[in-house]
C-alpha cells in the first residue's frame, strides 16, 4: 500500500492534468465559437457540386407581403459573387452603389459582410478601379469573385487582379492583423487586409475585362486562375507567357508554382474556377483554361496530370461568338472519379451550340480521345456559364439560352428540359428535394428534384438573379442584382 503522501501527490498530479485538459478544451471551444475552423466556398465543397444536405428549406415566399422573408439587405447595382454564410456572417461581392461608407465614393469593387441573424451591415473591403479602364476592369461590375473562407481568413480576387486575404472580422475587433498593416481606412466598417498579391505587377498578367476567379485552398495552398487574356482588339494576347494557373501559400501570399499552358492559344478571357478531388488516391486540382481545355494539376508541384479538349476537333474560334469553338466559364465538378464540365462564352457573344462532358479523371497525359465517358451536345445543348449539380443519380445543368436539363449522371440521357424563357448566368442548386434556379429576368423557379419535370413554385424578385442560391442553417439566401434576401420557412 502506498504511503498517504504519495496517494495525495498522485491525486494532485491527476487533478492538475485534468484541469489543464479541461481548460484547453474550453479554450478550444471558445476559439471555435469565435472562429470556426470550417470552410465556405462557391459550390459548398472542394468538389464544387451544387448540392446541399440542408433540410426544411422554404419552397415558396413572397417579397411583397413578406411571407417567409426573414430579412433583406441592400447591395450595389451589380452583384455576381456569393452569397457565402459562415461564422454568423453572410458575404457578398458587389459594387459601391449602395454607398455604405459615404467617404468612399465612386465606382469600386466591394466585398461586404452582413450579420446572419438580421442582415445588419457589418463591414466591407473596397477597391478602386484600375486606370486602364474596361479592358482590364469593366465599369460597375464590382467584385465577381466568390471568396474561399477558412476559419477567420477570407480569400478573394479583387477587380484590380489582386489576390486578397482579409480577416473575417474586419476592423470590428479593433485589431489590425498583419503582416499588412498599412490600410488607409480602419474604421469599424472597413476590411482588415492580411496580405495581398498583385498578379499584374508580380506576374505580368493582363486580365481581360475583369479578374473573377473564385479560389479554393487545400492544406497551405491557395489555387486560382489568373484571368489572363486578350487586349481590347480581342486578337492580340499581351502576355502569353504570363501564368494562367497559380498556387500561393495561403498564410503568406507567396507564389509556390505557376503554369502558362494556354499561352498563345487563349481565345478570349479566363473566368473559370478550380475544383479539387482525390481520384483513385491521386489528389488533383482541376482548372479550365482559356484555350477550351481543362487541366488537372498535381497540387504540390503544379505538374500536369492530364488535359482534355472540351471542344470538337473541327471547331473554329471566331470573334464575337460566331464560331463553334468555345471558352470554358463553367466550374468543373468532381464526382465519382469523374469530372463534369460544359463550355460557353461571354454572354455578350450570344447563343450557340454547347457541349457538356463526363470525363474519366483517372487517366494521364492528353486524354481527349480516351477519357470522354459521355457527351451531351450536338444541337441538344447550348453555351453555358453554369455548373452542374449531381444528386441521387441525376445531373442538373442550365444553359445561357434559358433551359434547365435533367440527365442521367451515368449515361447523359435526357429525362426532361424546362424553359425559363430568360438567360441563365447562375447554376441550379439542389437542396431538400428541390431544384432552385434564378434567371436574368429576376424569376426564380423551384422544381421537384427527380426524373419527372414538376414545377413547385415561381416568383419574380424584381431584379436579375446572376448568382446561385445557397442554403445554410435552415435559411435560403438569394442575391439579386441589387439585394440580398434571406428566406426562412415560418413555423
Amino acid at each position: 500500500m502506498k504511503p498517504l503522501w504519495k496517494l495525495r501527490f498522485t491525486y494532485i498530479i491527476k487533478l492538475t492534468v485534468f484541469l489543464a485538459f479541461a481548460v484547453s478544451i474550453a479554450s478550444a471551444e471558445s476559439d471555435s465559437a469565435a472562429f470556426p475552423k470550417e470552410i465556405a466556398l462557391w459550390g459548398g465543397t472542394l468538389s464544387r457540386n451544387m448540392v446541399s444536405d440542408e433540410t426544411n428549406i422554404a419552397g415558396s415566399w413572397d417579397l411583397e407581403t413578406g411571407e417567409n422573408i426573414k430579412w433583406t439587405a441592400e447591395l450595389g447595382s451589380q452583384s455576381y459573387a456569393g452569397p457565402l454564410i459562415i461564422g454568423g456572417k453572410v458575404f457578398v461581392g458587389t459594387n459601391n452603389k449602395a454607398l455604405y461608407n459615404p467617404k468612399l465614393t465612386g465606382d469600386r469593387g466591394n466585398l461586404m459582410a452582413f450579420r446572419e441573424s438580421d442582415g445588419k451591415f457589418l463591414w466591407q473591403s473596397t477597391h478602386t478601379k484600375l486606370p486602364s479602364g474596361r479592358v482590364n476592369d469593366w465599369p460597375l461590375q464590382g467584385i465577381c469573385s466568390t471568396p474561399f473562407i477558412e476559419g477567420d481568413r477570407l480569400y478573394y480576387i479583387s477587380n484590380r487582379c489582386e489576390v486578397v486575404c482579409v480577416d473575417t472580422e474586419g476592423f470590428l475587433d479593433g485589431e489590425n492583423d498583419g503582416p499588412f498593416t498599412e490600410e488607409t481606412e480602419t474604421s469599424e466598417i472597413d476590411g482588415d487586409i492580411i496580405w495581398s498579391y498583385d498578379m499584374m505587377d508580380e506576374l505580368d498578367v493582363f486580365p481581360h475585362n475583369l479578374a473573377t476567379c473564385s479560389p479554393l485552398a487545400v492544406g497551405d495552398l491557395l489555387f486560382l486562375e489568373t484571368s489572363n487574356g486578350v487586349d481590347e482588339g480581342h486578337i492580340h494576347i499581351p502576355s502569353p507567357d504570363a501564368p494562367s494557373f497559380i498556387a500561393l501559400n495561403k498564410n503568406t501570399g507567396e507564389l509556390v508554382w505557376e503554369d502558362a499552358s494556354p499561352g498563345e492559344n487563349i481565345l478570349h478571357g479566363q473566368w473559370a474556377n478550380p475544383a479539387y478531388g482525390v481520384i483513385k488516391g491521386v489528389p488533383q486540382v482541376i482548372i479550365p483554361g482559356g484555350d477550351g481545355w481543362v487541366y488537372a494539376f498535381e497540387p504540390e508541384t503544379g505538374d500536369i496530370i492530364w488535359k482534355f479538349d472540351c471542344n470538337p476537333k473541327d471547331s473554329v474560334w471566331e470573334l464575337g461568338g460566331r464560331g463553334t469553338r468555345n471558352n470554358i466559364i463553367s466550374t468543373p465538378v468532381v464526382y465519382d472519379d469523374k469530372v463534369f464540365l460544359a463550355v460557353g462564352q461571354d454572354p455578350e457573344h450570344g447563343e450557340g451550340v454547347g457541349h457538356l462532358w463526363c470525363i474519366d479523371a483517372s487517366q494521364t497525359g492528353d486524354v481527349t480521345k480516351t477519357a470522354g465517358i459521355w457527351h451531351f451536345g450536338d444541337e441538344q445543348f447550348n453555351r453555358t456559364m453554369s455548373t452542374v449539380a449531381i444528386a441521387d443519380g441525376l445531373l442538373y445543368i442550365s444553359d445561357l439560352s434559358g433551359f434547365l436539363y435533367c440527365l442521367d449522371v451515368n449515361t447523359g440521357d435526357l429525362y426532361w428540359k424546362h424553359d425559363t424563357f430568360a438567360a441563365i448566368w447562375g447554376s441550379p442548386y439542389v437542396v431538400d428535394g428541390k431544384v432552385y434556379l434564378g434567371d436574368e429576368d429576376g424569376d426564380v423557379v423551384v422544381l421537384k428534384a427527380g426524373k419527372t419535370e414538376q414545377v413547385l413554385f415561381e416568383t419574380n424578385l424584381g431584379s436579375a438573379v446572376y448568382t446561385t442560391p445557397v442554403a445554410e442553417n435552415g435559411v435560403l439566401y438569394i442575391v439579386t442584382r441589387n439585394m440580398l434576401i434571406a428566406i426562412e420557412e415560418k413555423k
